[in-house]
């Protein structure tokens, strides 16, 4: 497949969210197991896009559908404040806390909406900055998925950042072995999660 990445536009929003539930089940689709399938996009796409649009990235292919994106936050304790204060008030009606412990797949995206600071845990003095990186399977293994970390990674460096992590649940071992093989180095890991992390002060 040939595809190229591009900076986000605004009117790449629908694709972004598309993309994002179809890999919102551990790298794999979600749409049919989630009753708003637009809650993956609220919680791991819509605020980056929101927030720092200049950190967001599509992989576009050869007719211009996008197929996969990049996205970067500067700094995370900043970016979880700008998310607070002006991306969550958006969804105080729509989309409220749930009223019990979540069980559901949707009750857990909302929790994980309205709770930002998770973002903060565990924290990275050096690699401060941190991304998340989607591609749909069609447009998997090609090159495309380095070539878009590539990218966010270069312009966190040119904002002036040391160091970017990611966080990657263990039941995606599809990606937990590609970011091994591209050369990440493993941060830390937790019962649900393995963290990784670029050092832009060594390369």
């Amino acid at each position: 497949m040939t595809a190229s990445i591009r900076p986000y536009r605004p009117a790449d929003r629908a694709a972004v969210y598309d993309v994002c539930v179809r890999t919102a089940d551990a790298g794999g689709d979600a749409r049919d197991l989630l009753d708003d399938p637009e809650l993956p996009g609220h919680v791991f796409a819509g605020p980056y896009l929101e927030l720092c649009p200049e950190l967001a990235f599509v992989l576009a292919d050869d007719a211009g559908a996008v197929v996969g994106y990049a996205l970067g936050a500067l700094d995370t304790p900043a970016f979880v404040v700008a998310y607070r204060e002006r991306w969550l008030p958006r969804f105080a009606g729509s989309h409220p806390p749930p009223a019990r412990p979540p069980v559901t797949r949707d009750e857990r995206l909302r929790d994980e909406l309205h709770r930002p600071e998770r973002m903060l845990t565990p924290r990275f003095a050096g690699y401060p900055s941190h991304l998340h990186v989607d591609l749909v399977p069609r447009a998997q293994g090609h090159g495309s998925g380095r070539a878009l970390i590539a990218t966010v990674c270069a312009a966190l460096r040119a904002a002036g950042s040391p160091g970017v992590h990611l966080g990657v649940v263990r039941r995606n071992e599809r990606a937990l072995g590609f970011y091994a093989h591209i050369g990440l180095e493993r941060l830390a890991a937790t019962d649900g999660a393995v963290f990784f992390g670029r050092s832009f002060a060594t390369g």
